[in-house]
């Protein structure tokens, strides 16, 4: 295996692995790689729906989506799209995927089946990079305190996707997430530490409302949103890649409106976190 940077602070390209077949040794230093990097992308890959779920499973594996539409045969994968109709597109706010569960995803592997001609990108930035370029004080400041993370603002029958052109095609609504972790978790394979509050699913500090909440939240989403932490995927055909949400965010482009885009992704289970 070969791996060149994405980014200065995030991510891997790597060369020299087939997806449809990578298993031990070779996998553990892929599984490394993600966690250390963030996300790994991985060109000029086949693989079939089947070759995704058996990967998936390989790597330790699989939580059912509860909100995207699934694959007909295959209720593993779970389908993100828009069609060339569509204007609202799934993921496009910086996020960190699953943050809401008790015990989150470990991360996904996303699949590209239809891309439009140009457009699409997806955007990450490593939360260990966010917390170490942190200073001092803030760090101290946020030291031992917790956040509650829930989707249910987004995927509720009133949410924010039922008042867009996605709604329709998302389950779920009537589902109940709630969760709370430490603003700063130790990865539980690295130990690094990563800031863990994000955009989309971080409500409040624990014993703070919302309003004073946000104060101190949003300084470290601008902290966090800086363009020298990110790193941009290029989309096309045969690319895949394979992200840790505990160590980044991401943020699907909606930069393609007239095309489709459909892309297979499998959630991998994860690990409690903690401080």
């Amino acid at each position: 295996m070969e791996w060149f940077p994405l980014a200065d602070r995030v991510g891997a390209e790597v060369r020299g692995v087939d997806l449809a077949t990578v298993a031990g040794a070779a996998l553990d230093d892929l599984k490394a790689l993600v966690w250390d990097k963030g996300v790994a992308v991985l060109r000029d890959q086949t693989l079939t729906p089947e070759d995704h779920i058996a990967l998936a499973n390989r790597w330790g594996g699989i939580d059912i989506n509860n909100y995207f539409p699934l694959e007909g045969e295959h209720p593993e994968i779970a389908i993100v799209g828009k069609t060339p109709e569509q204007t609202t597109n799934i993921g496009g706010g910086w996020h960190t995927d699953h943050s809401y569960d008790q015990v989150p995803a470990m991360g996904s592997i996303l699949v590209a089946r239809t891309l439009p001609p140009k457009g699409g990108d997806t955007l990450f930035i490593h939360m260990g990079e966010a917390y170490d370029s942190l200073d001092d004080g803030t760090k101290a400041e946020i030291e031992g305190l917790s956040a509650f993370h829930t989707a249910d603002h987004i995927y509720s029958p009133d949410g924010v996707y039922a008042q867009t052109d996605q709604g329709a095609t998302l389950r779920g609504q009537d589902l109940k997430t709630g969760a709370v972790h430490p603003l700063v978790v130790r990865h539980p394979r690295t130990g690094r530490r990563l800031l863990y509050v994000n955009p989309s699913f971080t409500l409040n500090i624990v014993g703070r409302s919302r309003a004073d909440s946000l104060p101190l939240l949003q300084r470290l989403w601008a902290y966090a949103m800086r363009e020298e932490l990110q790193g941009r995927v290029e989309w096309r055909d045969g690319t895949v890649a394979i992200w840790d949400n505990r160590t980044t965010w991401h943020y699907a482009m909606n930069d393609y409106h007239g095309h489709a885009r459909e892309m297979h992704r499998i959630t991998l289970t994860g690990e409690a976190l903690a401080a």
